[in-house]
């Protein structure tokens, strides 16, 4: 584990670009676009915003259009877990980039066309990847670009669940050498009882809220793209050399998490569509990073199944073995992707 840093204050502004990544997001991604925008204005952060959309079925680029455009009334969700102003409209020219890519090319795919969009502007030295089903309080913005303490591969805040503001998502990502399963620092924790971690002890930034410095981008070049969901931060990360992570407490999103993919939140176990992809990128990251793992690695797989099975969870078990297997799919995982996004998905081996 490299060294890191936290820091809870910065000194220096300068412009800070912003890739959302689309998938069938109509119904979160105006929240998160209008309290990003919002909270940058009211800390004096300027943005530079790319919303790239993997080829969505729901027309959430017209949406984002028609709210850009100023032809939305804006209202701020009953349960959003901070006052919000709706903005004014419309945006200032530039602000915001729209990019439709045609494909759903995967998670890291879409992030590494928002990242070449923004970084070829030399004004810009840090893009923050965020996702669209968060939403941003005042002072995010600011945190995350007044960094300023030398260079760094990647910074991390800190995400809380959206409908439990109280409790902890992700402090920053742990790996387990043994099994490659990936952990949360302080989850389910409250904001009141954890205090934020040092970055050292941190092996990766979620990919949920990170930025990227174009220090970084330069040497170690695009997101890996093979994974097509989960553990591509993580692989990412691991390539940083001697670049810190750092951590920013006072960098805040409030995270809905899972609305696309069905991954596990309070509550709430995660989907055969999380599961396939999840077990799949692990064991595709142990054989990559960990090979002298791999027994173990499924070993923690048939511990899984196990599980599932016991509880009748048969569902589960099929995308938890195809995935473990780079094997096709079960159904109900193959009919949420159109063709051509399978054939994407499924190419690497």
């Amino acid at each position: 584990m490299f060294a890191g840093s936290t820091v809870t204050t910065g000194t220096t502004r300068s412009v800070l670009g912003v890739v959302l990544v689309s998938y069938n997001s109509v119904d979160v991604i105006l929240d998160c676009l209008e309290s990003l925008c919002a909270a940058a204005v009211g800390d004096g952060t300027t943005l530079r915003i790319v919303v790239v959309d993997n080829a969505s079925s729901d027309n959430v680029m017209g949406a984002v259009g028609e709210w850009l455009a100023g032809r939305t009334v804006y209202l701020p969700p009953v349960d959003l877990p901070f006052p919000h102003v709706p903005m004014h409209k419309p945006l200032p020219e530039g602000q915001v980039a729209l990019i439709p890519t045609g494909v759903n090319g995967g998670f890291a795919a879409g992030v590494n066309i928002g990242l070449a969009h923004l970084f070829a502007d030399s004004a810009i030295s840090r893009v923050w990847i965020l996702n669209p089903d968060s939403v941003i309080p005042k002072g995010t913005p600011a945190a995350f670009a007044s960094y300023d303490a030398g260079p760094f591969a990647l910074i991390g805040g800190r995400v809380f669940y959206y409908d439990r503001p109280e409790i902890i998502q992700i402090d920053g990502g742990t790996i387990n050498l043994w099994t490659g399963v990936t952990g949360n620092l302080n989850q389910y924790a409250t904001v009141a009882s954890a205090k934020p971690p040092l970055a050292s002890a941190c092996d990766f930034i979620t990919g949920a809220s990170m930025v990227v410095s174009r220090t970084f981008w330069e040497k170690v070049g695009p997101m890996p793209e093979d994974y097509f969901l989960y553990y591509e931060e993580v692989d990412w990360a691991l390539q940083r050399g001697e670049l810190p992570l750092v951590l920013v407490p006072a960098a805040i999103v409030y995270h809905r998490a899972g609305t696309a993919i069905g991954s596990p939140s309070v509550g709430r176990r995660a989907s055969p569509f999380s599961l396939y992809f999840k077990h799949r990128a692990r064991l595709r990251f142990v054989r990559r990073h960990l090979p002298r793992s791999i027994v173990t690695a499924w070993l923690y797989t048939l511990a899984k199944v196990a599980q599932f099975a016991l509880r009748g969870w048969w569902a589960d078990v099929a995308a938890v073995c195809r995935g473990a297997l780079d094997a096709p799919p079960p159904k109900q995982v193959r009919e949420r992707l159109d063709p051509a996004a399978a054939k994407l998905a499924f190419a690497h081996k």
